[in-house]
C-alpha cells in the first residue's frame, strides 16, 4: 500500500467514519478519489489532515479545500441519487466535485479563481472523470445557464443567504452548506418545496468563507 493510499484510508476511518458518515458510496468515494492530486505539490504531504487545506498559487488569495469530515457529512446529508444533477459551488482544485462524481449523474462546478478552474478541469480530466465539468464564475452566480440542479453544495461557508443560488435548484431540491450568518456558524439543510425554501440547521461547523459570500461590514456612527 503506497503512503498516500494508507493516508487515504486513514481519513475514512480516523476523520470520515467518527463523523456518523455511514452512506457507503461516500466511503467508497473518498476512498478513491486521490486527494493529494487536488494539492499543489509542495503541500501535498498535508492533504489528508483534518484541515481546510489552502491550494491557491503563490501570492493568490485563499482557496481551500474543507476538512473531509465536513464534506462528506454535507454529501450525506445532500443524500444524493445517481440520476442527481448536483452543482458545486466554489469547487477550487476539484476534489469535492470528483467525489460527488462517483455516485451523481452529472456535476457542474464554479470556481471564481481562473487558475484554480482551469486546474481543476486538468485534475479531472487526468483521473478520467466523464461526468462533471467546471466553469469560471463567483460562486453568489451560481451557474443559472445549466439550472435548476438536483442539488446544490456549497464548499466552503456563506456568510450571507445567497438568494441567487437558492432559485438555481428544482422542485424539491436539496442545498447544503456551511452558513456562518449567526455564530456558531452552522450546516444547513436547504429544501426547495412549493416556490418555498426551508432550513434545517444540522450541525456546527466552520469552513473558509468563499469569495463574494461575506458579509457587507455594516456602518457604525
Amino acid at each position: 500500500m503506497s503512503g498516500f493510499t494508507a493516508a487515504r484510508q486513514k481519513m475514512v476511518d480516523g476523520q470520515v467514519r467518527p463523523s456518523d458518515v455511514t452512506d457507503a458510496r461516500i466511503l467508497d468515494a473518498m476512498l478513491a478519489v486521490p486527494r493529494e492530486a487536488f494539492v499543489p505539490a509542495a503541500k501535498q504531504a498535508l492533504a489528508y489532515l483534518d484541515l481546510d487545506l489552502d491550494v491557491a498559487e503563490a501570492g493568490a488569495a485563499t482557496r481551500c479545500l474543507i476538512k473531509p469530515a465536513v464534506l462528506a457529512k454535507m454529501l450525506q446529508a445532500a443524500e444524493i441519487k445517481d440520476t442527481d444533477r448536483v452543482l458545486v459551488v466554489g469547487c477550487a482544485t476539484g476534489y469535492a466535485a470528483a467525489v460527488v462524481a462517483r455516485f451523481a449523474g452529472q456535476v457542474v462546478a464554479t470556481e471564481s479563481d481562473s487558475a484554480l478552474a482551469a486546474k481543476a478541469r486538468a485534475v479531472l480530466a487526468e483521473l478520467g472523470v466523464q461526468n462533471a465539468s467546471v466553469k469560471t464564475a463567483v460562486p453568489a452566480d451560481g451557474d443559472a445557464a445549466d439550472a435548476p440542479f438536483d442539488v446544490i453544495i456549497l464548499d466552503g461557508a456563506t456568510e450571507i443567504t445567497p438568494a441567487g443560488v437558492y432559485r438555481q435548484l428544482k422542485e424539491g431540491g436539496r442545498l447544503v452548506g456551511v452558513f456562518a450568518l449567526a455564530q456558531p456558524p452552522r450546516v444547513n439543510l436547504v429544501t426547495h418545496s412549493h416556490g418555498d425554501f426551508g432550513h434545517r440547521e444540522l450541525f456546527d461547523a466552520s469552513a473558509p468563507v468563499l469569495p463574494g459570500l461575506e458579509r457587507v461590514p455594516a456602518f457604525v456612527f
